[in-house]
C-alpha cells in the first residue's frame, strides 16, 4: 500500500520504522513544525522527521491541517491510507476522507478507555492494572472510531510513565502492519466502541502538584504516573522538591493524631515518611530546585530534615 504516514513524538518513532521495513511504500511523512528548544530558542526537528530525514522521505509540516494547499498536497500524493501515531492536531474531513481506506490510528489506551491526550499516564495515575494499544478506525470525533484491533498490557507495580511509554510504542508497529494486511485481505472487521468512555486530559505542569490530603496510594501513583514528565512535586523551604519515586509504607490511620497531611513523622538513614490523607507515604528519590536528583539517603546527607517539617503544595512567601 502507498501510506502518508502522521506522527510527531518518540512514541510514533517505532511504527514509522516498522511502516518503512515492510513492503509497504511511505509516501510521505507528516509531523508537527519544528519548535524552540531551551534557552537558546534554537528550533528542534521532531523525532519523527529526524527519522524522516534519515530515511530520504518527502516531509511536510503545516500549522494548520485545514489548509486548502496541504489538502491538495494530501491528494495528490494518492495515498491508499493514513496511518496517524501521536499526530498532535485533529485530522480535518477532507483529510479523513482522502485515501481509499481512510485514516487509522494507534492510540495507547483500550478504547474506549481513556480517549485524549495523555492515556498513558492516566492509565497509571487511576490505579488501571492493565492497558494497551488499539488500533482505530478514524472519524471526526477523538477517539471514537471503530476498532480494528486491540494489543492488551500489564501495568506493573513500579511501572512509571516513562516505562510504560517506551513499552506501548513497540506494540503499534506490528499491529499497524497486521491491519494492512487484514484490509488487503479483506478480513478486517471493525467494531463500535461502547457507550461508556473515560477521557484523559491533557497533562500541564500543574498536574504534578502534589495534594497530601490524599490517600498515600493516590499520591504514589500520580509520582509514578507523571515520571518523567511533567513530574510530581511539592515545596520544601519554599523551594520546588521535586518526588520521583516513593512508596505506600502503610493506608492506615495517621502515624499520630496532630500530623498535618505533608507534615514529615519520621526521618530515616535512607528515606523518610510523609503523612498524607489516609496513610503514610515513604520518600525514597527527589531532586531539590536547583540540585539534580538524587536517591534520599544521598539528598538527607546533605540537608538536614526534620520531624514535623510540612510539605507543602503551594510555595510560601516569606512575610517577614
Amino acid at each position: 500500500m502507498r501510506v502518508l504516514f502522521m506522527g510527531t513524538p518518540d512514541f510514533a518513532v517505532p511504527a514509522l520504522q516498522a511502516l518503512l521495513d515492510s513492503r509497504h511504500e511511505v509516501v510521505g511523512v507528516v509531523t508537527q513544525p519544528d519548535k524552540p528548544k531551551g534557552r537558546s530558542g534554537q528550533l528542534q526537528a521532531s523525532p519523527v522527521k529526524e527519522l524522516a530525514v534519515r530515511a530520504k522521505i518527502p516531509i511536510f509540516q503545516p500549522q494548520r491541517l485545514q489548509d486548502e494547499v496541504f489538502i491538495h498536497t494530501v491528494r495528490s500524493l494518492g495515498p491508499d491510507i493514513i496511518v496517524v501515531v501521536a499526530f498532535g492536531q485533529i485530522l480535518s474531513q477532507e483529510i479523513l476522507e482522502a485515501p481509499q481506506y481512510g485514516c487509522i490510528n494507534a492510540h495507547a489506551s483500550l478504547l474506549p478507555k481513556l480517549r485524549g491526550a495523555a492515556p498513558i499516564q492516566w492509565a497509571i495515575i487511576q490505579g488501571e492494572e492493565e492497558t494497551g494499544v488499539t488500533v482505530q478506525q478514524m472519524d471526526e470525533g477523538v477517539d471514537t472510531g471503530d476498532i480494528l484491533l486491540v494489543t492488551k498490557c500489564r501495568i506493573e507495580p513500579k511501572e512509571t510513565g516513562g516505562s510504560l511509554f517506551e513499552k506501548l510504542s513497540k506494540l503499534g508497529g506490528p499491529m499497524i502492519l497486521q491491519v494492512l494486511q487484514s484490509i488487503e485481505d479483506g478480513t478486517l472487521h471493525p467494531e463500535p466502541q461502547g457507550e461508556e468512555y473515560t477521557y484523559a486530559k491533557m497533562l500541564s505542569k500543574a498536574t504534578g502538584k502534589i495534594d497530601f490530603s490524599r490517600p498515600a496510594a493516590e499520591i504514589e501513583r500520580l509520582i509514578r504516573g507523571l515520571n518523567p514528565w511533567p513530574s510530581a512535586y511539592c515545596y520544601l523551604d519554599g523551594k520546588m522538591l521535586k518526588i520521583w519515586e516513593a512508596e505506600v509504607e502503610s493506608t492506615g490511620a495517621k502515624e499520630s493524631a496532630d500530623a498535618l497531611p505533608g507534615a514529615v513523622v519520621r526521618v530515616e538513614k535512607d528515606s523518610f515518611l510523609v503523612q498524607t490523607g489516609e496513610g503514610l507515604l515513604r520518600i525514597v528519590s527527589v531532586q531539590l530546585e536547583g540540585k539534580k536528583r538524587m536517591e534520599c539517603a544521598d539528598f538527607l546527607r546533605g540537608y538536614q530534615m526534620k520531624e514535623q517539617t510540612v510539605l507543602t503544595a503551594e510555595k510560601k512567601i516569606d512575610e517577614d
